[in-house]
């Protein structure tokens, strides 16, 4: 069996603080909030949330032929905005690859909401002879796999994970394997997500997840704070290009960094909450570190799930501090959510924020985590309030995510060396 080291290549984000590597990562280092009042949702069908991280002035034909851009939901134009973003950073041409040994692996937790509500719309007012034939292919998660694969002719290993908020960091460890097995060169690895519609904000406001701190939207996503209320709903894609060592060689590729580790698990406990003592997320973690060989006194900064719910922030600290023990406790070790900057992405969070741990070792500097402006008092770690760390070497960094139904991914990432 194949063991190829593997490499991150290419960053392409799509989000509400920035498009692109370089826009984003300024916006991450600065502190900048991408929250906002909701304007994709007509005012009749706002729920009690009426804020969320949109992607302002996204224009899909940036990215794809205005034909395919009406045959896609926002959610795949999103995935297609973001794989085309990754290879050009990553100065991938694709004409010079062997299309068969080039993958993708991307996914959705929520997939088409706004193509499903507008033709149930259509059915209701019209009749279903009025419903658009393109309806399944715009809706169904995988089609963000399937047109990535489409515009870049990649015809190697190609799949599409539905893990719920755990989705796209499982899309980037699963990519991993396939190329440390040997099946593909360069994989397309992440997720995408459109979410911010009438009936996703309604039924996740339903359900009291949601921030409703709707006079101060750029305060609402507070990670670890004691007055954080709920998540904020955020849209946007990630896509990391992922390259066997030996593949990024040849062409004399940039390397971000090395990816070494991929640990998931799952709680068997509850479809909404995780376990107060984070045995499923302190389990992730330690695989992760066990498949990497490395320790936890090896680890400069973790990337928190960090949802800014009070459930959540509380099972993950408890996590970190089982898997890290005395670096957390005494405050040693660097601990951040950008969610309180991006929103919570759904299913393409775990790869915005695997590119955010990337970018961390590569550019030797670690994101805040805005709004902690009083820390829970059961959230007691060194979170790195308010302002970004410059010039802090970052020689390994973790990044967590957790899903509904207990779901649980750790990515791992290292300084490249040769």
């Amino acid at each position: 069996m194949a063991n190829e080291r593997v490499v991150v290549t290419g960053i392409g984000p799509v989000t509400s603080v920035g498009t692109g590597k370089d826009e984003f990562w300024a916006g991450i280092l600065a502190g900048k909030s991408g929250v906002g009042p909701v304007t994709l949702v007509a005012e009749k069908n706002r729920s009690a949330c009426k804020i969320a991280s949109e992607v302002k002035d996204f224009d899909p034909l940036k990215y794809m032929e205005p034909k395919q851009a009406k045959r896609m939901d926002r959610f795949i134009q999103f995935a297609v905005a973001a794989s085309r973003l990754a290879v050009a950073d990553a100065k991938l041409d694709m004409s010079r690859e062997d299309p068969t040994r080039v993958g993708v692996v991307v996914g959705s937790a929520a997939g088409g909401f706004d193509t499903i509500e507008k033709q149930h719309l259509i059915l209701l007012e019209k009749g279903p002879d009025r419903c658009s034939p393109f309806t399944v292919p715009m809706l169904i998660v995988n089609m963000a796999a399937g047109w990535v694969s489409i515009i870049h002719g990649a015809k190697g290993p190609n799949s599409c994970t539905v893990t719920a908020c755990a989705t796209s960091a499982h899309s980037v460890g699963d990519a991993y394997r396939i190329i440390q097995r040997g099946e593909a060169d360069v994989m397309f690895a992440g997720g995408s997500e459109a979410p911010i519609t009438a009936l996703c904000m309604a039924t996740f406001a339903a359900a009291r997840t949601l921030s409703t701190r709707n006079e101060a939207p750029e305060k609402a996503s507070r990670p670890f704070d004691k007055d954080r209320d709920g998540f904020v709903m955020a849209e946007g894609a990630g896509i990391l290009i992922l390259e066997s060592l030996s593949h990024a060689r040849a062409r004399g590729a940039y390397i971000y960094a090395e990816m070494v580790g991929y640990g998931m698990t799952g709680d068997a406990f509850d479809i909404v909450q995780p376990c107060g003592d984070g045995d499923g997320a302190y389990r992730a973690m330690l695989a992760a570190l066990g498949d990497a060989g490395l320790g936890p006194e090896q680890v400069d900064y973790v990337n928190a799930h960090g949802t800014s719910t009070l459930v959540g922030d509380r099972a993950e600290t408890v996590a970190i501090k089982r898997v890290f023990g005395k670096r957390a406790a005494s405050k040693e070790l660097p601990v951040s959510s950008t969610k309180s900057m991006t929103g919570h992405l759904l299913g393409a969070a775990g790869s915005v924020e695997a590119a955010i741990a990337v970018l961390a070792i590569a550019q030797s500097a670690i994101p805040p985590t805005i709004n902690l402006d009083n820390p829970d008092p059961d959230c007691d770690l060194d979170y790195v309030p308010h302002v970004a760390r410059r010039n802090v070497p970052v020689a390994v960094a973790m990044s967590n995510s957790f899903g509904f139904g207990g779901h649980n991914a750790c990515l791992v990432f290292k300084k490249f060396s040769e």
